[in-house]
């Protein structure tokens, strides 16, 4: 994902589904598995949504925890959201990264994602995925946008 491959990142593998790369964004500590841990910290840390209350967390894992192990593993995470499902989670995920609301991920949101997602960028590999996705510095990029820096086929996908 890092355009310049210049610094250390996590990457989204082309072959990864939208599915697992929004699995991937939710498991904060990239042990494998989306604790009560990791949904407060994305919710809390990062976004405007008011999803923090223990009971909000609690309930979310338990609609996936099928094994009943207190975690959502990546099948679990499949099996709830499904491909049907899986564009609510990316526009989701967009959402949360822009932060003002206005419907575009500008140069600020996602340098400020990535570094509090601990994708470890630098600015210019920031710019390299704004231009990637259809937009640059000062303007942006939207939704559809987005999907294309994570490489995201919404009609492949589905």
């Amino acid at each position: 994902m890092c355009p310049s491959c210049k610094t250390q990142c996590h990457e989204f593998p082309s072959e990864l589904s939208d599915l697992q790369q929004a699995f991937e964004v939710l498991d904060i500590d990239r042990d494998g598995k989306i604790s009560k841990y990791d949904l407060r910290t994305f919710y809390s840390g990062y976004s405007t949504t008011n999803i923090t209350s223990d009971e909000d967390i609690r309930s979310m894992i338990l609609v996936a925890d099928v094994n009943k192990d207190g975690y959502v593993e990546l099948d679990e995470f499949e099996r709830v959201l499904g491909c049907e499902k899986s564009l609510n989670v990316m526009e989701d995920v967009f959402k949360v990264m822009d932060k003002d609301g206005d419907g575009i991920v500008g140069f600020e949101d996602l340098r400020d994602y990535m570094k509090w997602a601990k994708f470890y960028t630098t600015d210019d590999d920031v710019r390299m995925m704004i231009r990637l996705g259809g937009g640059d510095e000062s303007a942006g990029v939207s939704y559809e946008g987005l999907l294309k820096i994570l490489d995201v086929d919404p009609v492949k996908d589905l």
